[in-house]
């Protein structure tokens, strides 16, 4: 009974800590005040300082007033039935179409097709041994040492980016020397199931809310996949040639290591669609989240390793915040650890104190998150289907134990316009 109290204990303890974090990230993101981006930010001219290169001494790396000159590296595989409007949307984002460049990798549609009619630079990679988005990348990146930018803003072939979001990156990218993440959000379906709702509401707290809480407390953030702007300086440094499952979370891992931790942009945002059929979502959200759970399991220890060497609060604070696993998994864990203290209360367990402080945090940190960011989005009475949205989660995670994924597969986005027609 003393090794089960001690695991009760300890399960409670490491739970509550995980649940004070987040807390802490969700209260400091009510102080966020976000900018409306309009279109007239656009219409800056290059005359524009906000975007020119200055002269800086504290910059030290720059050398002269000129043009900031960017450029966007678009993945795509198979996207025919999106690239179009995709691409539509951000030569308003640019003053050249050559600033726009299409990787059609590994496809067998007429994505490459359809982006050349729009006068972008279209490059194609064929290789079925090396899948992922990381590989796609980096062939783009090989392609662009002919051009070295000053920024490359990455931009996935479902997005659309708001109005002045991608110049927003590339300026404070270029101006901090470091890389930027926007805000990536996900546009539910036109009829949005509950089960829809809190997929939402889940996305919204780990790509906006914590991060938000994060950089106001002066800390870094994660890179989500898209609308991420990197110093081509900077980027050149790491190595983006894998098929890991959530390379973005990776690509922070060795960029924060190398000194260039990412920082947020809550005044960009980029909105993509999240599926609307149900193999489409399991199959994305598997990935996700078989993805963040491998990368919690190899890369904790080594954000930990490298902040005790480096003395680094930077490393730290990302170590901590990549332990919180995803939303989902955190209530099972919560209520795991309750349900065990529970239990230990018959035999004089002191682990129902700490499995009940957790829960007023976890409770209170979606609230607040809710309140601050998802009220508008997701009704109250939709949180009500939580305890549902979990159990759909929960033979994803005893997949994780068992069988877990390890190929990079995109999401099926032909299905997704099916269902959306």
């Amino acid at each position: 009974m003393v090794i089960i109290e001690l695991v009760s204990l300890l399960l409670s303890g490491v739970i509550l800590l995980l649940c004070a974090v987040l807390f802490v990230e969700c209260g400091a993101a009510l102080w966020v005040v976000q900018k409306t981006l309009d279109t007239s930010d656009r219409s800056r001219s290059q005359d524009d300082s906000y975007f020119r290169v200055q002269t800086s001494a504290k910059s030290g790396w720059q050398a002269s007033d000129r043009p900031l000159q960017f450029v966007v590296l678009m993945p795509a595989h198979n996207e025919e039935m999106g690239i179009a409007e995709c691409l539509h949307h951000l030569l308003t984002e640019v003053d050249d179409p050559g600033q726009i460049w299409v990787v059609a990798d590994n496809c067998s549609d007429q994505t490459a097709a359809i982006a050349r009619t729009l006068d972008v630079n279209v490059i194609e990679r064929q290789d079925s041994t090396r899948l992922g988005k990381g590989y796609a990348l980096d062939y783009g990146l090989r392609h662009l040492e002919s051009v070295q930018p000053d920024v490359v803003v990455m931009v996935d072939a479902d997005c659309v980016a708001r109005p002045g979001s991608i110049r927003q990156v590339a300026s404070l990218a270029f101006q901090q020397h470091r890389p930027v993440q926007a805000v990536y959000l996900m546009e539910t379906p036109a009829s949005p199931s509950q089960r829809d709702l809190i997929s939402s509401l889940a996305f919204l707290f780990k790509n906006l809310v914590r991060p938000a809480g994060m950089a106001q407390l002066g800390l870094p953030c994660w890179l989500t996949g898209t609308g991420m702007a990197f110093p081509w300086s900077v980027i050149r440094q790491v190595s983006l040639s894998s098929g890991n499952l959530v390379e973005d979370m990776q690509l922070s891992v060795d960029l924060a290591i190398a000194g260039y931790a990412p920082l947020f942009c809550a005044d960009a945002e980029i909105m993509g669609r999240l599926p609307a059929q149900g193999s489409a979502a399991k199959q994305q959200r598997t990935r996700w989240e078989h993805g963040h759970l491998q990368t919690l399991k190899t890369q904790v220890p080594a954000l930990l390793k490298a902040a005790i060497q480096r003395r680094r609060l930077s490393l730290l604070a990302l170590a901590i915040d990549l332990a919180i696993p995803p939303l989902a998994l955190l209530v099972l864990l919560w209520a795991s650890s309750l349900l065990l203290a529970v239990v230990m209360v018959v035999w004089g367990g002191a682990g129902l104190a700490l499995a009940g402080a957790a829960g007023v945090l976890l409770l209170s940190a979606v609230l607040l998150g809710w309140w601050k960011f998802g009220r508008l989005l997701v009704p109250l009475s939709a949180i009500l289907a939580v305890p549902l949205y979990i159990l759909w989660k929960i033979p994803l995670y005893f997949t994780f134990l068992f069988r877990p994924q390890t190929q990079w597969i995109r999401t099926d986005r032909d299905k997704l316009r099916t269902a959306e027609d």
